[in-house]
């Protein structure tokens, strides 16, 4: 299940076409994306959607590993996350500094 799903994919498709984050080398940059796709602006059922999307091992939590292939669950096109920009994606969402995101 692809995240677009989740939060419209037609609302975004044309966002992301050229969006080079998506597939250019640490071209990422969170504040961007999520600005782009709107998520602040989603009620939080929408983000808790969001949230067991990414969240592919069900433990409750979104890890580090589950961060590096966020970008593929908006775009078949999208790349894997370099180590640097899956760390800042973590620590900008840890919000108790327990190195996962939790979905509240």
């Amino acid at each position: 299940t692809r995240v677009c799903v989740a939060i419209r994919f037609k609302d975004f498709s044309k966002q992301f076409f050229g969006f080079s984050s998506l597939t250019a080398a640490e071209s990422f940059n969170y504040k961007k994306f999520f600005e782009m796709v709107g998520l602040k602006k989603k009620s939080p059922e929408d983000v808790k959607k969001v949230f067991h999307i990414l969240d592919k091992d069900r433990s409750g939590f979104i890890e580090e590993d589950e961060l590096k292939f966020v970008l593929k669950g908006f775009t078949p096109d999208g790349r894997d996350l370099s180590d640097k920009e899956t760390k800042a994606l973590l620590a900008a969402g840890d919000k108790d500094g327990d190195g996962k995101i939790g979905a509240d």
